[in-house]
């Protein structure tokens, strides 16, 4: 597809993703939930860069010239979208964020009736109708029936509440001192409000957005801003949050950050004790440790793997009928709760378990230890068919055959082959990398 990548749509905000763009967006998108539209209704939700207004001013414009009618919230996480877009009884919601990435780039994500993310199915009939000049000229509404805005200020409430219902009633965090690192995102104001209100002693840093400053140094992609407050504090634990608050990353008493295999091991054991785990079995993807698969087979957790991303991880929820799965890099489903990666969520699901075992987060998130594994990336002219590539298989095989995961891929966006080999033994590991480097770079590049 030309326009949606992995989640949804991205780029830098004024070039890739202009007014233009964003607007016609709209107009598809509205084109397309109108066939089977009930309350005839969007909700729009942003993060705290500049160019939100740029863009959600634009997206407004082109739901109400196609007939839609638009409830604004203003700033809040992503997961929020999705709950109040099902809760609100909205036809479609929009979160416009870029995520982790820069202030300078923004992005444009989608979710049904039922606050979950498009298929690519889906994305690909919005992209078509995109392109259909006659199409989104037909559909353009006129007197009364163009759509009508409402900017709607009062539903941060329901949001913290829905979150504070996934956090055991009997448990409070009164004497508990945690650091929050907002990222000067999405959640500078939620995050704060529903840890003070379970009693915790809360201490936030990076939560004063500019517009030009969400995740600048801070947050899940730099948590080790977030580690010297917890050292500095003496704090039993620190959370950091990426832009739109559906990523998590957790640091322990001494500021070390918690390796996000072994906290997703962790959290499914803790859920599995509590009879809160269906059929005893969580989804990763393919990018998690194989340690993550024998620590939960040790505990008779039975490990499914998706394809990287977390609309993936979702998927494979849905069809096996599970509530729990994430990847290493912070977004933690509990679909009990939320259909998408939620970091407050997650982190209240942490705080339950800490409150129950009432070990330092550093032993207590610290379950097993992960095998050595080695990644490398291959810059190619042509992404060929890894299946076309004579001797390809054999080599593989013989890799594996030594107890080593073989994970090759191509990237989605750039002209590269991701390389990953994971195993017991880091000689072998190396001179298996090697072999195989050396293999593709000569059939690909030679």
């Amino acid at each position: 597809m030309k326009l949606f990548g992995t989640d949804g749509v991205r780029g830098r905000a004024g070039k890739k993703l202009n007014a233009q763009m964003a607007m016609r967006l709209a107009m598809a998108a509205g084109i397309y939930f109108r066939e089977n539209s009930i309350t005839n209704r969007f909700l729009i939700g942003k993060d705290t860069r500049r160019s939100g207004y740029m863009i959600e001013n634009a997206i407004v414009s082109g739901l109400t010239a196609v007939g839609y009618d638009v409830r604004q919230i203003g700033p809040m996480p992503t997961p929020a979208i999705s709950f109040l877009t099902e809760d609100m009884r909205c036809d479609a919601g929009i979160m416009i964020s870029a995520s982790h990435n820069p202030y300078f780039d923004n992005g444009i994500k989608f979710f049904d009736s039922f606050g979950n993310k498009l298929d690519e199915k889906a994305e690909a009939a919005i992209e078509k109708i995109y392109f259909d000049e006659a199409l989104i000229e037909e559909n353009q509404k006129t007197e009364f029936e163009i759509g009508r805005s409402k900017r709607v200020d009062d539903v941060i409430g329901r949001y913290i509440v829905h979150i504070k219902n996934s956090f055991p009633k009997n448990l409070t965090l009164q004497g508990i001192r945690v650091v929050l690192d907002t990222a000067n995102g999405a959640a500078y104001k939620v995050a704060p409000t529903i840890f003070s209100e379970l009693g915790a002693d809360v201490v936030v840093i990076n939560n004063t957005p500019s517009g030009s400053n969400i995740n600048l140094n801070c947050g899940a992609m730099h948590p080790e801003t977030l580690g010297e407050e917890v050292r500095k504090l003496r704090a039993d634990i620190g959370f950091a949050f990426d832009g739109d608050a559906d990523r998590l990353v957790v640091v322990d008493e001494n500021g070390d950050i918690v390796d996000g295999d072994k906290l997703l091991g962790k959290l499914a054991t803790y859920l599995d004790s509590q009879d809160l785990l269906k059929h005893s079995c969580m989804c990763a993807t393919v990018m998690s440790n194989k340690a993550l698969e024998d620590y939960l087979k040790a505990h008779e957790i039975e490990l499914k793997r998706s394809s990287v991303g977390d609309k993936y991880v979702l998927e494979i929820l849905n069809q096996e009928g599970l509530n729990f799965g994430g990847e290493q890099s912070g977004h933690i489903i509990l679909s009990d709760f939320v259909k998408t990666g939620d970091a407050l969520i997650s982190s209240l699901a942490v705080m339950a378990c800490y409150l129950r075992d009432k070990e330092p987060i550093s032993k207590l998130f610290n379950p097993f230890t992960l095998y050595p594994q080695l990644q490398r990336n291959l810059i190619v002219s042509e992404k060929i068919p890894l299946a076309k590539i004579s001797g390809y298989s054999a080599m593989i095989k013989t890799i594996e055959a030594d107890g080593i995961r073989v994970l090759v891929r191509y990237s989605g966006t750039e002209n590269l082959l991701r390389i990953l080999l994971e195993g017991k033994d880091q000689k072998v590991l190396e001179s298996h990398m090697e072999t195989l480097y050396g293999f593709l770079k000569n059939v690909l590049n030679g």
